[in-house]
């Protein structure tokens, strides 16, 4: 597996999966920090995106943010399909991986090394930049 640098494809075993965009909004230590990036899937059958880790989270799940009945919400997801020849965009208010008790390699200018896991037992490598509060 490589990792990649921001705005370059990330590659897997499945050459089929790319991620583009990658990165992490970072607030402060006490607080979850959250990752952000598009998946590519420009092969024939669906991937399902299961997990993610990183040595610079305690734990870094899958989360989705919606609006219900007003209130805003936010659950853990098991897993995410990315169709065929499709993409899935992680983005402020939707899908995102949320990254409980962010170690002090987080900051902002530097970049946080993601693993992402799949159904197939893929995985994919990815470098995100971390950014501040205001998401650049």
């Amino acid at each position: 597996m490589l990792a990649v640098l921001l705005g370059a494809p990330a590659l897997a075993a499945n050459p089929a999966l790319t991620v583009s965009h990658p990165w992490v909004r970072f607030l402060t230590p006490q607080i979850p920090a959250a990752g952000y990036f598009t998946l590519h899937n420009n092969g024939t059958q669906p991937a399902v995106l299961t997990g993610a880790s990183s040595p610079d989270c305690s734990q870094l799940m899958l989360h989705q943010s919606m609006d219900k009945n007003g209130m805003a919400e936010m659950k853990m997801v098991a897993a995410i399909v990315v169709p065929a020849h499709g993409s899935v965009t992680f983005h402020p208010g939707g899908y995102h991986l949320m990254c409980m008790s962010p170690t002090s390699a987080i900051a902002p200018g530097r970049h946080m090394p993601v693993n992402l896991q799949f159904k197939d037992g893929l995985s994919l490598s990815v470098d995100f930049a971390v950014y501040g509060a205001k998401g650049k």
